[in-house]
């Protein structure tokens, strides 16, 4: 499975799509973490523009606040890192 991107368990019943898998310096992986989370920010304030539930949309801004602190919190982290950075991503459904 080493090229392969996605694949299903033996009884079909889990899906893994490996998103990332590889080395990155600290501006990639910065980049390319940050890129990440800013889509499913993205996604977020859509749904909020969507919302007509109040609750709904509280529960979104706690969200892309939560999102927008493990962004900074992961950058400050990184940027104590040397050398490459290894990052595996996996999606399993």
């Amino acid at each position: 499975m080493a090229n392969q991107v996605f694949h299903l368990d033996k009884d079909n019943k889990i899906m893994e799509i490996d998103l990332i898998n590889g080395q990155f310096s600290s501006k990639e992986a910065i980049d390319l973490i940050g890129e990440m989370i800013q889509v499913k920010i993205k996604y977020h304030e859509n749904k909020i523009k969507d919302s007509h539930n109040e609750e709904d949309v509280k529960m979104r801004e706690s969200k892309i606040k939560t999102l927008q602190n493990e962004l900074a919190k992961f950058r400050a982290h990184i940027n104590t890192q040397e050398g490459t950075i290894f990052i595996n991503g996996t999606i399993k459904l």
